[in-house]
């Protein structure tokens, strides 16, 4: 992970355009190729970020501008930019945190995953279980399945469906989708409730949203010939 404190403004040319007007931010470079800006509030949200596969260049400031130390450009497949010109660096760092075992998902979470995966009908009529924690090079996808059809499908599980849950199957959707063995891989992102924001960019990246009910999903559990 590469840190870097710079006096910086930030351009996003795509699907629409946004502007960061000239301040001290600072950018988080992973080895995952994303790459997010940060304001010293907002909590651990970015105030602007590219999401894996893109690519980082460098380019000369444009003739005649003189406040600008370099120019750094992230593009994504999808051929959409963040521009970030730099006015000075305070601090550029950069560190191996090597391979991390992922998050350890709580009783609930966990315990959603384990029924979902027993229950898999329950994401629609005819679908079927490859396997849980289904092991990438980024972490493991909840559950791996096919649709009725027999596409890919991959599901992301949270108690609390948020903005971030969303980029997390990004990430993994993107890098299934380049495994030509499972390609093409559909999205579903799975929780008890799901916040609008969220389920707006889930529908956005063409990601279904599905709302579990636990106790109903609690229900379907087999407690016979079981003592506790």
């Amino acid at each position: 992970m590469r840190l870097v404190i710079a006096d910086c403004q930030v351009d996003y040319v795509g699907r629409l355009t946004a502007h960061l007007p000239m301040a001290k931010r600072l950018i988080l470079i992973k080895s995952d190729g994303s790459v997010s800006i940060h304001a010293d509030d907002r909590a651990y949200k970015p105030l602007n970020w590219m999401s894996p596969p893109c690519w980082l260049v460098e380019e000369p400031p444009a003739d005649g501008v003189d406040d600008i130390e370099a120019v750094w450009v992230v593009e994504n497949k999808a051929g959409e930019q963040l521009r970030i010109s730099i006015a000075g660096f305070h601090h550029d760092s950069s560190h191996e945190l090597g391979l991390d075992p992922g998050l350890v998902k709580d009783g609930v979470e966990a315990h959603l995953q384990e029924l979902l995966a027993e229950h898999i009908e329950t994401l629609g009529a005819g679908y079927t279980l490859i396997r849980r924690e289904y092991m990438t090079a980024i972490g493991p996808v909840d559950i791996l399945c096919r649709d009725a059809d027999g596409q890919t499908v991959a599901v992301e599980i949270k108690r609390r469906g948020e903005i971030d849950g969303v980029e997390q199957l990004t990430r993994y959707l993107d890098l299934l989708n380049r495994d030509s063995t499972i390609a093409p891989v559909a999205g579903v992102f799975a929780a008890q409730a799901i916040k609008p924001q969220a389920k707006t960019l889930a529908n956005d990246r063409g990601i279904r949203c599905v709302v579990l009910d636990y106790d109903k999903l609690r229900g379907t559990e087999d407690t016979e010939f079981k003592l506790f």
